[in-house]
């Protein structure tokens, strides 16, 4: 567990290994709740290679000094990223209440 923000990660090391690399990450929301988009790949064993981008929102609950993970969501495809960008920016340009 982490007691700061900027130690919170997705990166996993098994047997010496990075896994699960992280590219990056935003900071969407800060506080007792915090909820992170991160950006990472994952290492394909078979190939020896890292996988295309993928990205993921995690959230998290900071009690007794510490930041417990919370909830998760896995964006599975760069196909279902575009759309969720898409359909954002459609809802936050419409007119509409």
């Amino acid at each position: 567990m982490a007691e700061h923000l900027d130690e919170l990660t997705v990166n996993y090391e098994e047997d010496g290994l990075l896994v699960v690399q992280e590219i990056d990450k935003e900071i969407l929301s800060k506080g007792s709740w915090t909820t992170i988009l991160f950006r990472y790949r994952d290492f394909d064993k078979a190939t020896q290679q890292y996988s295309a981008d993928k990205f993921t929102i995690r959230r998290y609950q900071k009690r007794n000094g510490q930041y417990q993970t919370k909830s998760k969501f896995n964006i599975s495809s760069t196909g279902q990223a575009e759309k969720i960008v898409e359909t954002l920016s459609r809802w936050l340009d419409s007119k509409e209440p």
